[in-house]
Order: structure tokens, then sequence, then C-alpha cells
């Protein structure tokens, strides 16, 4: 979705669509203008807009695990019991968090359903008991804060290119890496319960997973799946391919659709190009693709294509 206006109704609408437990307690609607970018993927949104006007605002989501980000020269962030540092990265599922500022504001937020955000980290724990909760709406680090930053940007980046009809495999890993985003820059319940994971796995269950993949790779499936499918958490499944095949699921699984991309070049039609068969085995980058291609076969994906 993507907004430009210097209607000040627009500003509550939108944000109501998208935050239902956000308020503008204040909008002065003298020199404003509002910018206003964001993706859908399923339960979770990427929100990107600029504000420029003097503001008050506030947000206590109940359903909602939100993420976000102010840039303002004049910005005030402020829970009922601390001060948010300006320019870092804050995150609550149900604290009330205010802001103000009075200029031109750019505003980065993931907003997860907070249902779904608890499914996904049950799978990566492997605990069927955890009950998600942020207990901090700081980040745990300058350095979290910064990698938080990164991502986001490689998060709404790879969800704006995406077209109309969807990839669901890269819609499926951009939601979880949004969620591992959240859940890795601030503190929480998440936290605790990935550290009682652990112990070794046997061999034949590496091989259930692996037959999962390799019969699985098309579909948009994600490693929380693999691992469920074979009943082991994912840091235990991760834990078993490092010491069973000396490499990770997740490279496995790339591994798989890689071949199955390679598969698709060397058979591919007229009608069919180098991003679009990327995309359809869930690479969203198509220059890494390439990349990657030539890396592992020696030659770039679009002289396979050509030549069949």
């Amino acid at each position: 979705m993507r907004m430009d206006s210097d209607d000040v109704a627009d500003v509550e609408e939108i944000w109501k669509t998208f935050v239902p437990s956000a308020s503008l307690l204040r909008i002065d609607p003298a020199d404003f203008a509002f910018r206003w970018r964001s993706a859908t993927l399923g339960d979770l949104a990427i929100v990107r807009y600029s504000l420029t006007a003097e503001v008050h605002s506030r947000v206590q989501p109940e359903d909602q695990l939100f993420a976000c980000r102010l840039v303002a020269a004049d910005g005030v962030l402020r829970t009922r019991r601390s001060i948010i540092d300006a320019g870092a990265p804050w995150a609550t599922d149900s604290a009330l968090v205010e802001a103000e500022w009075n200029g031109t504001a750019e505003v980065s937020a993931l907003l997860f359903d907070r249902a779904r955000a608890q499914e996904l980290a049950r799978r990566i724990t492997g605990d069927e008991l955890l009950s998600l909760r942020l207990t901090s709406v700081h980040p745990r680090s300058d350095l979290a804060a910064r990698q938080w930053v990164r991502a986001f940007d490689y998060l709404l980046t790879s969800a704006l290119s995406l077209d109309d009809a969807g990839d669901e495999l890269i819609e499926a890993g951009l939601a979880r890496h949004a969620l591992t985003t959240i859940l890795g820059c601030f503190p929480s319940t998440f936290s605790s319960a990935i550290t009682r994971d652990g112990g070794g796995e046997s061999a034949a269950t590496v091989r259930r997973a692996l037959t999962y993949i390799d019969e699985n790779a098309h579909l948009p499936i994600t490693v929380d799946e693999v691992a469920e499918a074979v009943h082991m958490s994912t840091r235990g499944l991760q834990y078993a391919f490092r010491r069973g095949i000396d490499m990770t699921p997740t490279e496995y699984l790339r591994r798989v659709r890689l071949d199955g991309a390679h598969r698709d070049l060397r058979n591919g039609g007229a009608d069919e190009s180098v991003t679009r068969i990327a995309r359809r085995w869930g690479f969203a980058n198509s220059s890494r693709f390439s990349a990657l291609y030539r890396q592992t076969y020696g030659r770039s994906a679009k002289e396979t294509l050509q030549e069949h």
C-alpha cells in the first residue's frame, strides 16, 4: 500500500486499520504532509511512513506484537515508567507508549498478530506451553538495535518487491525473519524458553527431516515446520543437522530449492525468466540468487535458461 496525502483524516484512518489501539491525541494540520508505504504478508504488516506535523500519539496493543522506531529531530518517546531513547527501536505487546514531535518524523514498524507470533515461537522453541510476552520495551543492546534497523530495511524492500499474486515461499520466510528480528532484539519469554532446549537427536531423525525437505521444498515450508514434522524443536533440529551432516537445515533447504530452480532453468520455455523461476523457489533477491547459482554451478542462471 502506498499513499501520499495532505489530509489529516487519512493518518488516523490508516493507523486504525493497522493498529487498532493507536490514537492521535493532537495533530496540527498546518504544514501537514503524510507519506505511507506498507506491505501485508498474512498476519504480518511492515510499515514505513513519514509525517510532518505537530503530533502527540499513543499506542497500547492488545492482540499485536508491535515493534517500532521513530526518527525525529525533537521526538520524545515514553512509557509510564521510562523514556525511550530517540532513534532507538522499541517494542510492546501491552505497554502504553506515547510519542510526540513537531516537524518531520520517519516511523518504521513491524506489526505481528500476537497469536500467530506465539504459534511460531512455540515451533521454534519446541515449548508447546510457551506464553510469549515481551519483558521490556527497550532493545537488549546497541548491537541488537542496529541489527533491527538493518533487518527492517531488508524486510520492507523484499516485501514491497513482491507482486500482488504473492510468493508463498518468500512470504513465509519473511514472516519468520520478522518475528526472529523482534525476538532477537527485545527481551522476552522466548529467550529463556529457547535456552532450555538441547540434547542429541538420532541420525534417523535427521534422515526423516532430509526426506521431508526433499519432498516439500517446492512448498512454502519453513525450518520450523520441518522441525514440527519430525517432532523436534527448531533449535534441536539445527543442533542435530550440524552434528550429523555439518550444515544447518536452512542451508540444506536452500540447496534443495536451488537444485529445483536449476531443473526449471534447464527445462524452461520461451516464456520463462530467471527472476520468475528464482521467486518460484523462494529466492526473493534475483541478484543473490544469480550469485549463488554461479557459485554452485559454475555458470550463470541466464546461460542455463538460454541453452535449453
